[in-house]
């Protein structure tokens, strides 16, 4: 499963820096993800079963944190989409 989801992360990644927009992401969605793997890092320093396996769930851990900072940044970029569009249609509209 951790490999499988650490696959899938840079895809996500990917569309995230391409398409430059937020639209089709859930942050809620980003961020269960994200404390899911925390869950898994801290239960294999709590158990003391320190394996090979931490190693993916950190990397995973990055990667959904990466796309959650893209998030912000590809929300911004649409506000700021949005604000020029509705300036756009106030000056054609006098």
């Amino acid at each position: 499963m951790v490999l499988s989801f650490g696959a899938a992360w840079p895809a996500s990644i990917v569309r995230s820096v391409r398409s430059k927009t937020a639209k089709g992401k859930s942050l809620l969605f980003l961020v269960i993800i994200d404390f899911g793997y925390l869950c898994g890092i801290g239960s294999k320093f709590a158990t003391g079963n320190i394996t090979y396996v931490v190693i993916f769930y950190i990397i995973n851990f990055c990667m959904v944190a990466t796309d959650i900072v893209l998030y912000f940044i590809n929300t911004r970029r649409d506000k700021a989409r949005a604000a020029l569009e509705a300036q756009g249609e106030g000056q054609a509209s006098v």
